[in-house]
């Protein structure tokens, strides 16, 4: 599933290198499509099937290490291990092997449960979360290492589980369990939850200014949601329907003209993986949760029902706003 990504440049020119990619990926790289499906067999109490499938997603981030466990690759900080990205590619290894087309993805979805497990960090409250171990600018709020996020909370919760569900072994639930309660915690308390008018969001960026970005906030509560089936926890049943009546309330804040969506706090428009993987991610949550302005978002998202000027139009936003948001950027580091 892995591909070797292109080597950047050495030394003083490398910089040239990543604005170059970075150029050309934003011209000749948007396209209105990209190849991430819903998964319709998953979410019952007994399903190894995750909510979305990708053999594409993230996967330009990712080397493997030599225990055949992903690591992200960044201009910013080199290479380290990110438990999401860890998660996702167990997740999607092991729909590879229910779908017959990787034999070994049992396996190494397996793997990656057990680095999860042996990297999950037990807090002085209790807690358990798995820190980002990396320093981070994201829009106008900048992270140290260590820091948590409910991305790297609720993909590792949906790979316990799953875990479980094949080895019966009770501690993937026990960490799961411990793994929600940084979602029970405002940011300021050393959480990954907000308060919008009384109503709950988990920030896969817990920092102020808050980033506020999409994707992290609804993978966050497929895990909890995968939690809540497994175990009939009423705590965790809470904080789902608490996250999703959050995210009801703040949809219009990711809205553009009721088209396409906006990575974080109105910085830019979503490149069109990170679109599709909004409206695959809430389309999903629409049927487990039985909310129709989930199903209404996710709709009006899909890029098949824009016009040509309405692509345009599209595209040519994401330009300016995606270019802004690099000067701003690079500004911030000056």
């Amino acid at each position: 599933m892995l591909v070797s990504p292109p080597q950047p440049w050495s030394g003083s020119l490398e910089p040239f290198w990543w604005a170059m990619r970075g150029l050309k990926n934003d011209l000749w790289g948007f396209h209105f499509d990209f190849p991430i499906e819903v998964v319709p067999e998953s979410g019952s109490r007994d399903s190894l099937h995750y909510f979305i499938f990708s053999d594409r997603l993230f996967f330009d981030a990712m080397e493997l290490d030599d225990q055949g466990i992903p690591t992200q690759r960044s201009r910013h900080f080199g290479r380290t291990y990110n438990p999401a990205y860890v998660a996702w590619y167990g997740l999607a290894s092991l729909e590879g092997w229910l779908r017959g087309k990787n034999s070994s993805g049992r396996q190494t979805f397996l793997n990656q449960v057990e680095w999860l497990r042996t990297r999950a960090v037990q807090r002085h409250d209790g807690s358990v979360v798995w820190p980002l171990t990396f320093d981070w600018q994201e829009g106008g709020c900048r992270f140290k290492a260590p820091w948590i996020s409910a991305m790297s909370q609720g993909l590792p919760i949906s790979a316990l589980v799953r875990g479980y569900r094949i080895s019966a072994d009770p501690r993937l639930l026990e960490l799961s369990r411990a793994a929600t309660e940084v979602f029970k915690r405002n940011v300021e308390e050393g959480g990954v939850r907000t308060l919008e008018d009384g109503h709950a969001i988990y920030e896969e960026y817990p920092g102020f200014p808050l980033p506020r970005v999409l994707d992290g906030y609804l993978f966050s509560l497929l895990g909890l949601y995968d939690l809540c089936v497994q175990t009939h926890d009423p705590d965790v049943l809470q904080l789902f329907a608490d996250g999703i009546g959050g995210l009801v309330r703040t949809l219009p804040f990711w809205d553009y003209r009721g088209r396409w969506s906006w990575y974080g706090s109105l910085e830019f428009l979503c490149p069109p993986h990170y679109h599709k993987l909004n409206g695959a991610l809430l389309t999903a949550l629409a049927r487990i949760a039985g909310e129709p302005t989930l199903a209404r978002y996710a709709q009006a998202w899909n890029p098949a029902r824009l016009t040509v000027l309405e692509r345009a139009g599209v595209f040519a936003v994401f330009l300016v706003t995606k270019n802004r948001a690099r000067v701003r950027r690079f500004l911030r580091r000056r």
